[in-house]
């Protein structure tokens, strides 16, 4: 750890200090936590991710309430075990593939600023103090999730001051009224998938619901599965769409042999690779390779598999139109 770490670590923890005596969180207790995170575990995956403005930010505060009532320990990374501010911060964007930096400080310098909490959408990131020593996740509503202090669970709390920094790591959410615009286009517009494809209701559905073409969803599970539901490849990815199990987790699905779920999942992350990389080519080889791959050779991998893989997909793509 830097010194520039370790200052940090020291003026966080005179902040957990500090804030003893802040305000009373809105889920005070980790009876009510548990609560709120069994109901948010046991919601369908689209009650959970379109609940909010219908954007990534949403899956991003999904993945957070997965923590609520973890314990806080200072230096926290593991779940199973205990949470920071920074280590829930960097879990719950790690799951959506987003590698952010370890410490509070750093988090709050990364993706692009907010000017105000007024312009924050859910999934930003709200960070306090100079140097900063503690962060958070915007739900809305002057609301956040975070892991506060000692002695305390992660928790959903006010904004208990102005931030010194609000970052947003993911797309922009889609602007009011943009989600019908895209469920009007996504049911009539080109990359609709021809009759008697397999599964080609629910692709022409995730399409209209998330505003990825059904053209594209339906290239990928060919690709993937051969439209098998019940495939399984070596490395472990299930169902239709070939969801690794902690990537289906992360999108909260619960079966990834279940069509319907695979299918919606998938046009999800694939809408937030779109959104990320700007191109489907780009998109596609994060689908396969992951997102870190694509951002480390800043393209398309090297690997034989993935291009291999982006090629045949946009042939199929090609195909069909």
């Amino acid at each position: 750890m830097s010194i520039a770490e370790v200052t940090s670590r020291i003026s966080q923890i005179k902040a957990q200090l500090a804030l003893l005596s802040g305000p009373v969180a809105a889920t005070g207790s980790s009876g009510a936590a548990f609560a709120g995170a069994l109901q948010d575990a046991t919601a369908p995956p689209t009650a959970r991710i379109t609940a909010g403005t219908g954007g990534v930010g949403d899956q991003v505060v999904a993945n957070a309430r997965k923590y609520l009532g973890v314990p806080y320990v200072w230096g926290g990374t593991d779940p199973a075990t205990g949470l920071d501010c920074s280590g829930l911060v960097q879990q719950v964007y790690s799951e959506l593939g987003y590698d952010l930096p370890r410490v509070s400080y750093q988090q709050a310098q990364a993706g692009r600023p907010v000017a105000s909490l007024a312009e924050a959408q859910p999934g930003d990131l709200v960070a306090f103090n100079s140097p900063v020593n503690h962060i958070g996740i915007y739900i809305g509503d002057n609301q956040m999730i975070h892991a506060p202090r000692p002695g305390k669970d992660v928790e959903i709390s006010p904004v208990y001051a102005t931030p010194s920094a609000i970052r947003r790591i993911v797309p922009d959410a889609p602007a009011a009224g943009a989600l019908g615009s895209i469920g009007a286009i996504g049911t009539t517009a080109p990359g609709r998938v021809a009759a008697g494809t397999p599964y080609a209701s629910l692709f022409d559905g995730a399409a209209a619901r998330h505003g990825v073409s059904a053209a594209l969803l339906s290239a990928v599970a060919k690709q993937e599965s051969g439209y098998d539901p019940r495939a399984t490849s070596p490395a472990g990815a299930q169902g239709l769409m070939q969801l690794m199990p902690g990537t289906a987790q992360g999108l909260g699905v619960t079966n990834a042999y279940d069509p319907a779920q695979a299918v919606d999942g998938a046009a999800r992350l694939l809408k937030s690779l779109l959104d990320r990389f700007g191109s489907t080519d780009l998109a596609l080889a994060a689908y396969n390779a992951g997102p870190g791959a694509v951002l480390k050779y800043d393209g398309i991998p090297p690997y034989a598999e993935t291009q291999n893989y982006v090629t045949s997909v946009l042939s199929t793509l090609e195909a069909a139109a």
